[in-house]
């Protein structure tokens, strides 16, 4: 069907269109007297109704047809050959209806004033009908460079589906891997300490597996899942590793992205605390301005040492608010006095 005929307005637009087109046929065929108003009117009125229908068959001739290089004779030939039998036939059923007309209303002599009229009927019907088929592949052009643009979006959705994916994936097999360091480590040396690890490991992947699929979660959902990672963590370092935190309330309820904090965490633990020979405290901070959150992660670390700032994780967690929040979160690293901090600030909507 014709993309103007499924829509009520477009069709109301279409229609209304042909008015200005059968009053100009009207004043034509009434120049010098020629044919009467009352005459011009019930000839052309019922006959430019048809001849919108007739032209909007161009539409599927224009589908068949669409415009290449190379082709402009073809399509020149065909289109006007169209026209000519469209215009011949739209000319024929106008000398039909005037020849019914004229004992209905009793118009006398209205078919060789119609006749009289038949060359320039013609000819703007031959014109007409290229008009339309020149509107039609200017419509299909503007829905094909729609679709183009319909489908650019959706493979750029797509892309950056992937590609969150593909960062959340990356916290997995980077955790896995210095978590079963760890236990591997305690093994000889603590084996009541590597059993409780196992124990803390599964608990924390059982949380990973039923809330890391989800595309929000609560902030408090993630500090849990953040002081069970914590809790494994301080079966290796002990009393080397203490942690401090205040979250505002309201900010439980905010939703954040899963595993969000899981990679500054371990950060903050494998460059700043685990090189420490006193080790130190992690402070977890999260505060409400307004419609923004404000997430702080504090530790302490070696002014001389030589890896203690933003690694693998920071950077994932940057590509992932940036992708999430098109610009509305941000993340900022500062190393002053001994202490590395990260803040996150992104929007506070309830999950």
């Amino acid at each position: 069907m014709h993309p103007i005929l499924t829509n009520r307005v477009r069709t109301a637009l279409y229609f209304a269109s042909w008015i200005p087109v059968t009053a100009l046929l009207t004043a034509v065929v009434t120049r010098g007297g020629q044919m009467p108003l009352t005459e011009a009117a019930v000839m052309l009125v019922p006959m430019c109704v048809l001849y919108a229908f007739v032209c909007q068959a161009s539409w599927y001739l224009c589908q068949t047809l669409p415009l290449r290089e190379g082709q402009t004779v073809r399509l020149l030939g065909t289109h006007a050959t169209a026209a000519v039998v469209s215009s011949a036939a739209w000319v024929g059923i106008g000398f039909l209806w005037a020849f019914l007309a004229g004992p209905s209303f009793q118009f006398d002599g209205i078919v060789d004033r119609y006749l009289a009229q038949l060359p320039i009927l013609f000819f703007s019907g031959v014109l007409l009908f290229l008009l339309a088929v020149a509107f039609n592949y200017l419509l299909i052009t503007f829905e094909v460079g729609q679709r183009a643009e319909q489908k650019a979006l959706e493979m750029q959705v797509l892309a950056r589906e992937a590609e969150l994916k593909a960062l959340r994936a990356q916290i997995d097999p980077h955790f896995l891997f210095n978590s079963l360091n760890s236990i591997n480590a305690l093994i000889m040396a603590d084996p009541a300490a590597a059993r409780r690890m196992c124990v803390l490991l599964a608990d924390f992947l059982r949380g990973c597996l039923k809330l890391g699929s989800a595309e929000r979660i609560s902030l408090g959902e993630e500090i849990q899942l953040a002081e069970h990672y914590l809790g494994i963590e301080k079966v290796r370092l002990g009393a080397r590793l203490a942690v401090e935190s205040e979250i505002d309330e309201e900010c439980r309820n905010c939703g954040v992205p899963p595993l969000i904090l899981q990679p500054l965490i371990e950060n903050a633990i494998t460059h700043g605390i685990a090189p420490m020979l006193e080790g130190g405290v992690i402070r977890i901070e999260a505060r409400h301005h307004g419609a923004l959150m404000k997430i702080v992660v504090e530790n302490p670390f070696e002014k001389n040492g030589t890896k203690h700032g933003a690694g693998v994780g920071i950077n994932n967690v940057k590509m992932r608010l940036a992708n999430l929040f098109n610009g509305e979160a941000r993340l900022d690293v500062d190393e002053t006095g001994g202490r590395f901090r990260i803040e996150l600030q992104l929007p506070c909507d309830e999950s």
